[in-house]
């Protein structure tokens, strides 16, 4: 089935379902029906949780999924919109994660195997809905606070694996991770996905659909659309797309950007345009499928769909019109380097030179590591801020001093950074000899980072577990030329390890756009003539290694 969905979206503009919760709330349910027999004791009120529905109410489920169906959908959403240990723990109910998903998918896959078998020159498909959880990890819950965070990139990855295990064995056909509003929290999605598909060896196609929140065209933790691409850029996804935020009229100029520069299949699911005075949505379904054509008319997008206020009617009136209009073409890749803060940084050869700004590393700056050991943090921001003001289009992070806890201090800083806007905007390079302080920083940044350094030094194995690490986590890697006999001083030397570190990664699978090669500048004046050599095998490295290692 994966592959029949990737040749059908090449052939012609899929629908994908509407508003699960939208129907929902047209059954007028009360707190016993989300109860059931089952849970008719549970402490805490459950109307509202409607993923539960799908134990205590499965006729309602499959009877919104075959409505869909009927209306003219090929795809389907699992309805786990929060169905995860973060966003059910509001409900004492995180055990049930597992089941609820597993019923979920089961459901879903029914009523599209079934019809399917009715009409099985119209194949239906099932997106496990991987929704962002109710918390934020890239900004703080605590305004007093700006440091602190209500959950870790740990905790979400945790509870995203357990819901991608029970909608794989319940046997969805592609994982949607949708109305993305913090990019960390997507990014710890992706890493459960991969983490999973690692462990279990089943490889399911994935979708990111990410919500704009203000006209400004970014997302609630402040990101652009393109720095949002960048930083999920490092999965082969099936489709990344726009949904929520705004009706379909709203949405133009984001997909528009969206379209002209993802390397993977577009979607777009809005909303029934904007609510009303009481929260609710007045787009009629031929005014919104009349505007989606629009963008169908221009080769804008290869999935449509509804999210909040879409019905039947609406999926009805889009599936009438897709078919006079043939999909988006994927572009040709382009293999830039491109990394993010909250825009994007694209480094191609029409930019001459990039600025790292290295004040805010603690052995570049003595004032800044004198900072960080009082704690005067705001004081510490200041020389960030300053760095970006004065021209840095990355900066560096560095706490490697005897005096300090590397690892937390690190997470505190970039926590604090993430705060900062005229400061996040631009991309971190993190920076440690220490492998746990690198994975940390990662772990705060919600753009597409730069790892400061590995090597072969400690030989292949660790390279290139390190290597695969950093590619998860969404970064791009400086390679320091050192190898197991230490560090490359020749020329010669110089190449070889270039080369080696360059066939491992890009064999792997590390972009080679995402490599960035420190030739070390080594002391020359030292008064030793072997040492005389050493800044013109610097500077012919540097071109060797462009000319041979794109």
């Amino acid at each position: 089935m994966t592959n029949r969905l990737r040749d059908l979206l090449s052939e012609r503009i899929l629908v994908l379902d509407g508003a699960t919760g939208t129907m929902i709330q047209t059954f007028g349910l009360h707190e016993a029906d989300f109860r059931g027999e089952r849970f008719s004791d549970a402490k805490r009120n459950l109307k509202g949780n409607n993923d539960l529905l799908c134990l205590t109410r499965p006729d309602i489920i499959s009877e919104i999924h075959e409505a869909y169906l009927k209306a003219g959908a090929d795809i389907i959403e699992t309805n786990t919109f929060n169905a995860n240990a973060i966003s059910l723990a509001d409900y004492d109910m995180g055990t049930l994660v597992y089941e609820i998903n597993v019923k979920a998918a089961r459901l879903a896959r029914e009523a599209a195997d079934h019809c399917t078998a009715g009409h099985p020159e119209k194949p239906r498909f099932v997106a496990g809905s991987m929704g962002p959880t109710n918390k934020t990890a890239s900004m703080s819950a605590d305004v007093s606070d700006p440091g602190s965070r209500s959950v870790t990139f740990d905790e979400l990855v945790d509870a995203y694996r357990e819901q991608v295990r029970g909608l794989r064995d319940g046997g969805v056909d592609v994982l949607l991770v949708e109305t993305v509003f913090d990019t960390l929290n997507a990014k710890a999605a992706l890493f459960a996905i991969q983490a999973e598909e690692e462990h279990s060896g089943v490889k399911l196609p994935v979708m990111v659909s990410v919500t704009v929140a203000d006209i400004s065209g970014r997302t609630l933790s402040g990101q652009t659309i393109l720095a949002f691409l960048a930083s999920i850029s490092h999965v082969d996804l099936l489709s990344c797309g726009l949904n929520c935020g705004f009706g379909a009229s709203q949405m133009k100029p984001y997909l528009e950007e969206l379209a002209a520069n993802a390397p993977f299949y577009i979607s777009l699911h809005p909303n029934a345009g904007l609510p009303n005075q009481f929260g609710e949505y007045d787009e009629t379904p031929d005014t919104m499928a009349s505007t989606l054509a629009g963008y169908m008319q221009k080769g804008l997008v290869n999935i449509v769909g509804g999210c909040c206020g879409t019905r039947p009617p609406h999926i009805a009136a889009i599936a009438a019109v897709v078919r006079d209009y043939k999909p988006r073409v994927l572009p040709k890749p382009t293999h830039l380097t491109v990394l993010s803060g909250l825009e994007p940084l694209v480094i191609d050869p029409k930019r001459n030179f990039v600025n790292i700004g290295e004040r805010t590393n603690v052995a570049g700056s003595r004032k800044f590591a004198r900072l960080m050991k009082e704690e005067k943090f705001d004081e510490a921001l200041s020389i960030a801020r300053t760095q970006v003001e004065n021209g840095a289009q990355l900066i560096d992070v560095c706490m490697d001093d005897a005096m300090l806890d590397a690892q937390p201090c690190m997470v505190h800083f970039l926590n604090l950074v993430a705060s900062e806007p005229d400061i996040s905007r631009v991309p971190i390079m993190v920076d440690s000899s220490n492998w746990e302080v690198l994975e940390a920083g990662l772990k705060c940044i919600q753009g597409k980072a730069v790892v400061n350094s590995i090597s072969l030094k400690e030989g292949e194995e660790a390279f290139l577990h390190k290597a695969k690490l950093v590619h998860r986590y969404g970064a791009a890697v400086v390679v320091m030329l050192f190898d197991e006999k230490g560090q490359a001083d020749t020329l010669e030397r110089k190449i070889t390890v270039a080369q080696r570190s360059y066939d491992l990664l890009t064999s792997h699978g590390f972009p080679p756009e995402d490599i960035i090669f420190d030739p070390n500048v080594l002391a020359i004046a030292t008064g030793i003539s072997e040492h005389d050599a050493y800044a013109v095998n610097f500077i012919d490295a540097c071109s060797w290694i462009k000319q041979h290692l794109p």
